[in-house]
């Protein structure tokens, strides 16, 4: 049975005035479904307002819908999905959102982590699996926000040393409290990229999921991007900007057989494939998302043989 399809049984059966969770579930379900266009993720994000609220998990929803709340709780639901149907998005109001099963915090300093991104941290524990069990992993995850993928990575691979970059101080303070409240240690750096990491070709891994969004981009005025920080998401050249500076000096900090792994647009793989071939990388592949996009382009650097 559907998400939800058990409190929306119970929410045709109530008694006039009683506030039960099916009744509440379902009216937020309307109201956000009617902004949204969009019933699976109205039906998650009434979940999350309701979870959120009561402080109850799903299982308890789907097997207590005839649950009654107080006045107060119901009014904390209302404010929320009212918050929620201005536009703001649903993890800037509950302050959190969860990534490869993690709970991170998040607010308008960073990027709202994505489940597309999560095709980047399988492809990195993919390569990751590539090299002797003797070895220690250094990964380098370039421009972290949340700290989402470097904190997934660290919690798959717990020996490995975990370097994550951003420009943003902002960010990397909600990277840290991340880090320390998951307790999953990860060295935070304050730089431009590269600009304050030494180039020893010292990193097994690197991973970034870079501003790629040209300027002119309609999105941009749409959804929940119009919260998040330009300057995560927007790049000059049509996007490639940051992704082609990236490119052409990762070479200097990859281990030999080393991999980079880049998350981009679904139109950039081409351009991006093109990009990391000029650079001297082999095995260069694209790897779709959940939603079959082209979304992860990698390839190996073997920089004895240049």
């Amino acid at each position: 049975m559907p998400f939800g399809a058990n409190l929306m049984v119970w929410a045709d059966n109530l008694p006039g005035g009683t506030m039960q969770i099916g009744a509440v579930y379902r009216e937020a379900l309307q109201k956000l479904n009617a902004f949204l266009n969009d019933r699976e993720v109205s039906s998650i994000e009434a979940y999350f307002i309701v979870s959120e609220v009561l402080k109850k998990d799903k299982t308890f929803l789907l097997t207590y819908p005839e649950y009654e709340i107080s006045d107060k709780e119901y009014d904390s639901i209302q404010k929320i999905v009212n918050e929620r149907l201005s536009g703001r998005p649903i993890a800037h109001i509950l302050g959190k959102r969860e990534f490869w099963s993690l709970n991170l915090k998040v607010n308008e300093h960073t990027l709202i982590p994505r489940p597309d991104t999560e095709t980047l941290v399988e492809q990195a524990l993919l390569c990751a699996s590539k090299f002797d069990s003797g070895v220690r992993l250094r990964i380098l995850d370039l421009g972290t926000g949340t700290g989402a993928v470097a904190l997934a990575l660290k919690s798959e691979l717990p020996d490995a040393v975990v370097d994550a970059v951003d420009y943003s101080e902002e960010a990397l303070k909600v990277a840290e409290f991340n880090s320390t409240n998951l307790n999953l240690p990860i060295n935070l750096i304050n730089s431009d990229w590269f600009s304050k990491i030494k180039a020893r070709h010292q990193y097994h891994l690197i991973v970034s999921n870079p501003p790629y969004i040209a300027d002119n981009d309609p999105h941009l005025k749409e959804g929940d991007v119009r919260f998040e920080p330009r300057t995560a998401l927007v790049a000059p050249m049509n996007g490639l900007y940051d992704i082609l500076n990236i490119v052409r000096k990762s070479g200097d900090y990859l281990a030999n057989n080393g991999y980079l792994l880049l998350e981009h647009g679904y139109q950039q793989a081409g351009d991006v494939k093109l990009l990391m071939n000029y650079a001297g990388f082999t095995q260069v592949e694209t790897v779709k998302d959940l939603g079959y996009n082209d979304r992860v382009t990698l390839g190996c650097f073997n920089y004895k043989d240049k």
